[in-house]
């Protein structure tokens, strides 16, 4: 009854989607643009390339590549200097009780996510040490809703797609797993994941009981 369980990182393990939104907000001031927090929701689970695409056609702004290219390093070094400053304190609730019954249960356990950043934000929440296979941005071409990196982290685990469960915050991963032929569960607005087999507002929902039910599947 062993089961292969794929999480992503952000708004899933710790929350750095407030980081991500500073850093686009201040890229956005400098072309006139007032980014908001509710527009910021169309990145999740979108790449730095494709976020910064979308930014600039909310901004009806025509940049060069070579502009695109400076604003999306800028954009990465602002973003890297508030996770440098993580700790334990930004691991969203109950994860750790969810990662640990997993490992108690011996059930598979990988990251996968389109952040380039996530085996040091992982380090630096002390979380790394959990997952047995981590499957980022640096090892996929294909953004979500394509199921590469769910693909991926079910090969590292050597699982069966149909024996995966993928912990989600974002539409475009949802879609992802679902694409892939995997459980999906959705963390968040049921509104908006709505297309996940199951959706909690987050972990403090998700029962023991419940990951018991996933595992006999």
């Amino acid at each position: 009854m062993k089961k292969a369980f794929i999480f992503d990182l952000d708004g899933v393990i710790v929350d750095t989607a407030k980081f991500h939104y500073l850093a686009w907000r201040n890229l956005a001031k400098g072309i006139d643009f007032d980014f908001t927090e509710e527009q910021n929701e169309q990145f999740k689970g979108v790449s730095r390339v494709r976020s910064l695409e979308i930014l600039l056609d909310m901004a009806n702004y025509t940049a060069t590549q070579e502009q695109k290219e400076v604003w999306l390093v800028q954009k990465n070094e602002e973003y890297l200097k508030y996770i440098q400053k993580m700790d334990q304190s930004e691991i969203l609730p109950d994860v750790p009780r969810v990662l640990d019954y997993l490992i108690e249960n011996q059930q598979g356990i990988a990251l996968g996510s389109a952040s380039k950043n996530a085996r040091p934000i992982l380090e630096r929440v002390s979380l790394i040490d959990k997952f047995q296979a981590i499957v980022d941005g640096n090892d996929v071409t294909a953004a979500k809703p394509d199921p590469e990196v769910f693909v991926k982290g079910a090969q590292a685990l050597e699982t069966e797609a149909h024996d995966c469960i993928v912990f989600e915050d974002s539409i475009a991963g949802i879609q992802a797993a679902n694409a892939a032929g995997m459980t999906s569960i959705g963390i968040g607005d049921s509104d908006v994941l709505h297309e996940a087999t199951h959706v909690f507002r987050d972990f403090t929902e998700l029962s023991d009981s419940f990951l018991k039910k996933l595992i006999e599947l």
